[in-house]
């Protein structure tokens, strides 16, 4: 694959997982419940996953078993952790704000990719990690502005990052062995099964019986989840993870413009 469109997808993947928290915000109007998203997130994705793989591209289904600690880990750690504080924090900070404080994940992914696989911690790429840091801070109003941040908030926040640095780690070592499809569908798998146990029958049926339930729903899974994550990963077979993590800056500039315009 030509370097170029690596940079393209991982760029798509983020520019639609900025629109998460609109439909984030959406599915809590509806008096969706945390659980009720995580379910709505990873269930739902696995299950559209499962279904267009059994039309398409069966050889997903079939792994080494000695590989499932990285599914583990990028599934259960890394997806559902990353539901649980960032959805926490999108309710407790402005959109753009928790665009922001998820995008510390740039910064873990630059070190650890330094300390695991030796990749160049060059002066520019640690300039390029302050710069998109401070732009984004600026865009969000964090800096020059009036924006405030609870300190819960701003747990859950860096929270976030951390998990969502461990997706883009856990990818690296998956992506060895497995394509891009693989790889995301085994993440899934685990955490869609992994968020059954906040599984709230009557609490989701009554989020899905109103249309901006079922509209957020759709949103979430399609828009800010499924897509996205077939361009990231996609993108990250031919992108080093840290310049991936910085490229993928896009979503909180994305989330900000969402928050403002919506």
């Amino acid at each position: 694959m030509k370097k170029y469109l690596s940079y393209i997808y991982v760029i798509l993947g983020a520019a639609c997982w900025g629109f998460m928290g609109l439909f984030n915000r959406m599915l809590a109007a509806a008096d969706a419940t945390m659980g009720d998203r995580m379910v709505i997130r990873n269930t739902g994705a696995l299950v559209l996953m499962t279904v267009v793989f059994l039309c398409v591209n069966r050889k997903v289904f079939r792994i080494d078993p000695r590989h499932l600690p990285i599914f583990l880990g990028s599934g259960a750690l890394s997806i559902v952790g990353l539901s649980w504080v960032y959805f926490s924090c999108q309710m407790l900070c402005s959109l753009a704000v928790a665009g922001v404080l998820l995008y510390l994940a740039p910064s873990f992914v630059v070190l650890a990719s330094a300390v695991l696989w030796k990749e160049k911690l060059t002066p520019r790429r640690g300039l390029s990690v302050l710069l998109a840091l401070l732009g984004c801070a600026l865009v969000s109003g964090i800096v020059g502005g009036d924006l405030t941040v609870s300190v819960k908030g701003l747990l859950f926040g860096i929270a976030s990052g951390l998990c969502y640095a461990g997706y883009t780690i856990f990818a690296h070592y998956g992506l060895q062995h497995y394509d891009s499809y693989t790889m995301i569908y085994w993440t899934f798998l685990v955490a869609g099964l992994t968020s059954l146990f906040w599984l709230d029958v009557p609490s989701l049926g009554n989020v899905l019986s109103q249309p901006k339930g079922v509209f957020g729903a759709v949103g979430l899974v399609v828009v800010a989840t499924v897509l996205p994550y077939f361009f990231y990963t996609k993108g990250l077979e031919g992108v080093e993870s840290g310049l991936a993590s910085v490229l993928a800056n896009v979503e909180p500039i994305v989330g900000a413009l969402v928050g403002v315009v919506v």
